[in-house]
């Protein structure tokens, strides 16, 4: 009876027998929620730092395919420069061959008459 007076004023027996002002199973929940905080604290930590990591290997990618990138477009831009060089040396080499072909007709022109 006396415990059931001092409950309805606030006041609670512990299991060693002290007075406290919570109830022993709100302190109870206190401590599991405590404990529940804790743990997830950690778990975010440990997330983070998963997240982290992820993102630096991320990051590490898209630095590498920026390079490759970078060597496929001199690449294409080289080739495309080969090309054009390839044109030219043609255009040269046929003007050079009809160059010869009117020389050769001259001569043959003059060794005729």
């Amino acid at each position: 009876m006396a415990k059931d007076i001092l409950g309805e004023a606030g006041l609670h027996f512990d299991e060693l027998n002290k007075l406290r002002v919570l109830d022993p199973e709100v302190t109870q929940q206190t401590i599991e929620l405590k404990e529940e905080c804790k743990d997830f604290v950690d778990k975010i930590g440990q997330f983070q730092k998963i997240v982290g990591g992820l993102i630096e290997l991320v990051d590490q990618l898209a630095k590498e395919a920026e390079s490759e990138k970078m060597k496929a477009i001199g690449a294409r831009n080289l080739l495309k420069s080969i090309a054009k060089q390839r044109e030219a040396q043609q255009q040269q080499l046929q003007a050079l061959i009809a160059e010869k072909k009117m020389q050769l007709e001259r001569n043959e022109l003059k060794t005729f008459l």
